[in-house]
């Protein structure tokens, strides 16, 4: 039950707490001049999202997880199915990366939140 608690605050950026509040400013990840913009405090629950300086450091961590999982992912469909040179693999996997560095980037903080602050039915209900 723990993983979809992770999973739908992840996907729908919501507080990792209440599953209520937006975390990000921007729905929309692809905003880049509103990326990196946090909301302080959930509308709901008024977590505290960064709780001392540097707290999302620790998210570069996930966010090199996530993105070795995409080449991961990408080499054994490569090895499997494509059969592509490595020159053309591997630009092919840095532009994929950098295409989805803003969703890499939005996922690894909302799980670095999900490690600290669970989900609790409680505070859903305030």
């Amino acid at each position: 039950m723990v993983i979809f608690n992770i999973l739908y605050s992840m996907l729908f950026n919501k507080c990792s707490r209440c599953h209520k509040g937006d975390v990000f400013i921007s729905k929309n990840p692809y905003n880049l001049s509103k990326m990196f913009q946090l909301h302080k405090n959930c509308s709901h629950c008024n977590l505290e999202y960064v709780n001392e300086p540097s707290f999302f450091y620790g998210a570069l961590y996930v966010s090199y997880a996530i993105s070795s999982g995409w080449f991961m992912i990408w080499y054994a469909l490569e090895y499997t199915l494509l059969n592509w040179e490595t020159l053309t693999f591997a630009l092919f996997v840095m532009g994929f990366i950098i295409i989805v560095a803003p969703l890499t980037l939005r996922w690894s903080r909302l799980i670095w939140l999900n490690f600290f602050y669970k989900y609790d039915k409680k505070y859903r209900n305030q």
